[in-house]
């Protein structure tokens, strides 16, 4: 039985390191380890000073970055589904974070605007992530760095 030449490179790194035999070629397995740092350092910077939550950073970021947005370009951005969205709209509604307003264009629907709070809170977020940012840049190259946002844009498309 042929062994995995990555996993015996690991136990000669780490003798007390557990081969992880199949799992050395699993994309999901690597993403999910990589995703505990990231998810470490989004809590540190942005979820406990901001209280604000991935899926709601990312929101209030859009809306920053693109002005009032129908709730069905969010949908489809954030890859949640409408009552998801919905929910998800409430509660940061509820913090005075956001507002619904009629579109100027159709008048039969809605966008979605940050409120003077809103605003704040997510340029706030904008700037604690380029602190940890370099806490991710101190692991990679700059290179490094982008070429891994690239695949994983192409990993993630739908």
């Amino acid at each position: 039985m042929a062994r995995d030449p990555a996993s015996a490179v690991e136990r000669s790194a780490d003798p007390s390191a557990l081969s992880l035999g199949p799992l050395s070629g699993v994309l999901g397995y690597h993403l999910a380890q990589a995703s505990v740092t990231t998810d470490d350092l989004f809590e540190r910077y942005i979820g406990q000073p901001l209280g604000l939550r991935k899926v709601e950073y990312s929101l209030l970021v859009l809306i920053l970055a693109n002005g009032p947005l129908a709730p069905k370009r969010l949908s489809k951005a954030l890859a949640l589904s409408a009552p998801n969205l919905t929910m998800l709209l409430d509660r940061l509604q509820q913090r005075g974070l956001l507002s619904r307003e009629r579109s100027q264009v159709d008048r039969r629907s809605q966008n979605v605007v940050l409120t003077e709070e809103g605003q704040r809170i997510a340029r706030a977020s904008v700037d604690a992530a380029s602190p940890m940012e370099w806490a991710l840049l101190d692991r990679l190259s700059r290179a490094e760095h982008a070429m891994l946002i690239e695949l994983l844009r192409k990993v993630a498309v739908r």
